[in-house]
């Protein structure tokens, strides 16, 4: 369209031009000028028009599937709002390890402009990121939220979100079973958690289901054995971790681990899917939850989109802690997991300089223009990392999130998480899977775990 009307624009010119020739007198016609000393005129140089500037386009990986239509709908509206952007998503399916993703688009010279990624990816890729130290919202993000990103002082992410995990609960089953009035925080226990299970299975309901995801069980299940180890110091995690790699972690007979074994055993004999585990897919936990059939689903803040398609109760739902103990005073029974999880990176090797800059400008529409947070918050359901944004969280999943954090109820390991290797949820996933299918038992499970992990660099 720009095009059409500059061209529109000189073919007038050019008329105009030729009117006011046809009209001018004729050389003979014209009154002699007066004689004097002979003057040069002036070479005048012709005026060149200006080119229309070409859009910039730009590509986004986006590595949460659970948001690809939401996330296609704020990019044609950024678009929209800086006609000089085209901002294209890049889809990658949910459970893809992001990192693998951008390894093979890095190595086929077709990296995006703008990648979202896992913190544990960054150790590895950050050589191909730009600096993001001088962007103005590094003034306004949350304390600590940036750390996983930050390599020698410098950081290469922008923090996408606030995500959380545990038990989600729906409030309606849980007050029928509790006789109208269910309370979460009473939740600190094994057996707190398993009286919560029997009371829902009394009321004809199942108590849950566990979905079996290698990303589900790998990266965010068993994360809470390593939560339970360091108890929120990082020497611990990081201590932790140099013994597994050099085999000199004893996992069977780790306490923590086999409290954390302990309460997923509970959860295997009430599994919703207990004849076939492996079975259920992702979108089947978001339906029996929302539909009122099961009482839990251990999952996250994400799945509220998958959720909301199916729910009877009118956005009844919450979050409960994985208690690995009968002990409340133990760490983490009475806390979930809430960090800055996703990460946004800008790409400097294939990229041009002018990609980066409008990289660098959606980043800052999401947190500083109005719209931008609308769709940040409001359109994708995320809680935003950044203390500038004050529009409150919609959904009842980062509601609870939001007051669990609030109230000093949640734990992050943002530290440690990158620490995790690229390949952690799907080799630990795996290992997962077989022992909730019943192909391995516990000793074969921390065989298999302690395994990985001697191989890990």
């Amino acid at each position: 369209m720009k095009k059409a009307r500059v061209s529109l624009l000189v073919l007038v010119a050019l008329l105009i031009a030729g009117i006011v020739a046809g009209c001018a007198v004729a050389p003979e016609q014209q009154t002699p000028a007066v004689q004097g000393p002979a003057q040069q005129e002036p070479e005048q140089e012709p005026e060149e028009e200006e080119e229309p500037q070409e859009p910039v386009n730009i590509t986004f990986l986006n590595t949460k599937g659970e948001i690809a239509a939401q996330l296609e709908e704020v990019a044609n509206l950024f678009s929209d709002e800086n006609p000089g952007i085209t901002l294209e998503i890049i889809p990658v399916a949910a459970g893809i390890s992001p990192f693998q993703t951008l390894t093979v688009l890095y190595n086929a010279g077709n990296a995006p402009s703008l990648s979202m990624i896992d913190s544990g990816d960054f150790p590895r890729l950050k050589d191909n990121f730009l600096s993001l130290n001088d962007e103005r919202w590094m003034a306004d993000v949350l304390e600590g939220s940036t750390t996983a990103s930050t390599f020698d002082g410098v950081n290469y992410g922008f923090p996408f979100t606030i995500e959380g995990f545990g038990f989600i609960y729906n409030r309606e089953v849980l007050n029928q079973a509790f006789g109208g009035n269910f309370d979460p925080a009473s939740i600190t226990t094994r057996a707190a958690l398993k009286d919560a299970f029997d009371r829902v299975e009394a009321t004809g309901a199942d108590a849950l289901v566990i979905s079996p995801m290698d990303w589900s069980l790998g990266a965010h299940m068993f994360s809470l054995f390593y939560l339970a180890v360091g108890e929120g110091n990082q020497a611990a995690y990081d201590s932790l971790f140099e013994d597994l790699k050099a085999g000199n972690a004893d996992l069977a007979n780790n306490q923590d681990f086999n409290n954390w074994l302990d309460t997923f055993d509970m959860l295997k004999s009430y599994n919703w899917a207990i004849d076939d585990p492996l079975s259920i897919t992702y979108e089947k936990g978001a339906e029996l939850l929302g539909k009122s059939e099961i009482g839990f689903w251990f999952m996250g803040n994400w799945a509220w989109p998958q959720i909301y398609q199916f729910d009877t109760t009118g956005g009844q739902f919450g979050f409960v802690p994985f208690p690995m103990s009968d002990n409340a005073a133990d760490f983490g029974n009475d806390s979930i997991v809430a960090f800055a999880s996703k990460r946004v990176a800008v790409d400097k090797a294939q990229n041009s300089a002018e990609q980066q800059e409008a990289a660098k400008t959606f980043l800052n529409w999401l947190v500083y223009e109005e719209s931008g947070q609308q769709a940040l918050v409001q359109t994708l359901n995320i809680i935003p990392a950044f203390t500038n944004i004050t529009i409150p969280v919609a959904d009842p999943l980062g509601q609870s999130i939001s007051a669990l954090m609030a109230s000093g109820n949640s734990m992050a390991f943002i530290d440690s998480y990158s620490l995790f290797p690229p390949d952690h949820w799907a080799r630990v996933g795996a290992s997962l899977q077989k022992y909730l299918g019943g192909h391995t038992d516990r000793a074969g499970l921390a065989s298999e775990i302690e395994e990985y992990w001697s191989n890990v660099e």
